[in-house]
């Protein structure tokens, strides 16, 4: 049954379906969501005939209305027609867009990524990048902060951040703040904890970098890390330490 059709019943409240769309699209994502549910979301239109007249000639039309034509013809308020426009433009406009997301495909990249926002600080910082599979970076959480020369990490800390952005991969991140970055014995072995319990998500560790006050120490170009890294990096041809 169709959703407009479903609601038209005399027990159905549209409010009701609208607000169980909303936490539908939270819990699965907007893809679950039809047509006429999207713009139910998206300018809190519950009204099921006007919905209807306003899906009448389909998504296209609606987005390549004049301003004035929402207003007078659908009777929307000039907010609502203004968000929905702008929502047609920006969906217009994303295909053509730059991504803006940096893409960390060797040691060095994501070192000159890192170093800005870790190196020079006073307590040792864990931090968890998550990339897709081509290495773009879709979020960068700090999972654990610790003392001037240690950092307690839970491993479900540091691997929820992937789980929830769907990554494919990730880059473990710590600085050093007594300016040494080369890794612990503890370093080490938290990586391949983590490389362990990352594998049974189908998740990579593509990488652990610590970072000094002027260098840092790659492990995957340690050998430290011994996975099948080919696509992630072709070749290393910058030293690991610097």
């Amino acid at each position: 049954m169709d959703w407009l059709d479903s609601v038209s019943g005399v027990h159905q409240r549209p409010k009701g379906i609208v607000d169980d769309a909303r936490r539908r699209l939270m819990r699965l994502g907007p893809q679950a969501l039809t047509d006429a549910e999207l713009v139910s979301v998206l300018i809190g239109l519950t009204d099921p005939p006007a919905l209807a007249a306003l899906l009448q000639h389909g998504l296209r039309a609606i987005v390549s209305s004049h301003p004035e034509a929402l207003v007078e013809h659908h009777g929307l308020d000039r907010h609502t027609a203004a968000r929905l426009l702008a929502a047609g433009e920006l969906a217009r406009r994303l295909p053509h867009a730059a991504e803006e997301r940096p893409r960390l495909q060797t040691p060095q990249a994501i070192y000159e990524w890192a170093r800005a926002r870790l190196c020079g600080l006073r307590r040792e910082e864990f931090h968890v990048l998550c990339l897709n599979s081509r290495n773009v970076l879709l979020r960068s959480v700090r999972v654990a902060e610790g003392s001037v020369d240690q950092c307690n990490v839970d491993p479900r800390e540091a691997l929820a951040p992937a789980i929830a952005c769907r990554a494919t991969g990730i880059v473990l991140i710590h600085n050093h703040p007594s300016g040494d970055p080369e890794p612990s014995v503890n370093d080490v072995a938290l990586t391949r904890q983590l490389r362990d319990g990352a594998k049974l998500l189908c998740i990579r560790v593509l990488d652990h970098l610590v970072l000094g006050e002027r260098s840092y120490v790659s492990m995957l170009a340690r050998g430290l890390l011994r996975e099948d890294t080919s696509t992630f990096l072709t070749r290393l041809d910058e030293p690991n330490n610097r």
